[in-house]
């Protein structure tokens, strides 16, 4: 089944047109990003907007149709971060410097490895480049997820 225009433009907004995985900015992109089934169709999936999120390119790649991971500290398999279920902020956040996600907990952890949030797989990223770009232009770290401290 198609995703219909009104349930895209749901989704992009209720994201507030970030990854919704990596808080990438889709507006910072070459392309809109795509509407990923976090329990996927292949699984038996549906289009019902609880079921959609907001991904980039890369993530949704990354994703296919995972819904666990493992976390690297302790090699469970553990279900992969849900942003309808469970809030970014309660499993992640930024190192200092901005350009790495880190995963504070289990969930965060495998999401992060399995989802190569931080091109760890790579010597320094095409994703980790991009922050730093961004950074430099004031659009990175999205403003919500800067913490007070």
């Amino acid at each position: 089944m198609t995703i219909n225009d009104v349930t895209k433009k749901l989704v992009r907004a209720r994201a507030k047109f970030l990854c919704e995985y990596c808080h990438s900015s889709e507006e910072a992109s070459a392309a809109l990003f795509s509407i990923d089934h976090i329990m996927p169709q292949s699984l038996g999936g549906s289009d019902a907007p609880d079921n959609l999120a907001l991904a980039c390119q890369r993530c949704n790649g990354y994703r296919y149709n995972f819904t666990t991971g493992i976390d690297p500290n302790t090699g469970e398999i553990i279900p992969l971060f849900n942003p309808r279920q469970q809030k970014w902020h309660d499993h992640f956040i930024w190192s200092e410097d901005g350009l790495k996600i880190i995963g504070l907990t289990s969930t965060g952890r495998a999401t992060c490895n399995s989802l190569d949030l931080n091109d760890e797989r790579h010597n320094e990223g095409s994703i980790v480049k991009a922050r730093r770009l961004w950074i430099k232009g004031g659009w990175h770290p999205p403003d919500e997820d800067l913490r007070k401290i």
